[in-house]
């Protein structure tokens, strides 16, 4: 097994305590369970039960969100390989990731804000709750990641976007939004998998 960089324990005990980071390390050592979200903008929740259980693939629904299913004996590259994520119907994405537009409660006919849009699954997410009737702008100022944005507002039907490559702390006054949404960006340290064979890798980059 992997062992946990003596530099990240330190820094998880500074900013949480001795108790509190010990329980975030036993953590790193259960794997995440593949989740995703239905796409209602472009299928139902039903359809999308309904194909996986003709799939033979257990899942079961998050208690806060109809959209959200967590599956069960089945790994990523699989889900990858079906239609209805090829087609945009499902996005794999954490159920963490699906609590900011959640709780933001993005309403039709208002300006949003999308403050760290890439890889676009909050921003898609706020377009489907409100069925494409919101305005929403979404901003990203690293190229990679804005290519990476546009490919999944664009598989994802979310029409009711408009991407910006831009730093949204830059923007002109010119701009006013009911509703913002900011994500930041961060280190993903609290995602990492300690049997993962690739670990060491992600710290010596």
């Amino acid at each position: 097994m992997n062992e946990i960089p003596d530099f990240l324990i330190q820094k998880l005990e500074m900013q949480y305590g001795k108790e509190l980071a010990q329980n975030i390390t036993i953590g790193y050592q259960y794997k995440r369970p593949v989740t995703l979200r239905i796409n209602t903008l472009k299928i139902s929740v039903q359809q999308i039960k309904e194909i996986l259980t003709q799939l033979q693939i257990p899942y079961h629904e998050a208690a806060w969100c109809k959209e959200a299913l967590i599956l069960q004996n089945v790994r990523e590259n699989t889900i990858r390989e079906l239609d209805i994520y090829k087609n945009g119907e499902i996005y794999l994405q954490s159920l963490s990731s699906m609590l900011p537009p959640i709780i933001l409660k993005p309403k039709p006919n208002v300006d949003i804000l999308d403050m760290a849009a890439a890889p676009g699954g909050k921003t898609s997410q706020l377009a489907a709750i409100t069925n494409n009737q919101a305005h929403i702008t979404a901003c990203e100022v690293n190229k990679i990641r804005l290519q990476r944005l546009n490919y999944n507002i664009q598989k994802q039907g979310a029409t009711s976007v408009y991407i910006m490559e831009k730093d949204a702390r830059q923007l002109d006054d010119y701009f006013s939004f009911n509703q913002i949404l900011l994500d930041a960006p961060c280190s993903g340290s609290g995602t990492l998998y300690v049997k993962n064979p690739k670990l060491q890798e992600v710290f010596t980059r």
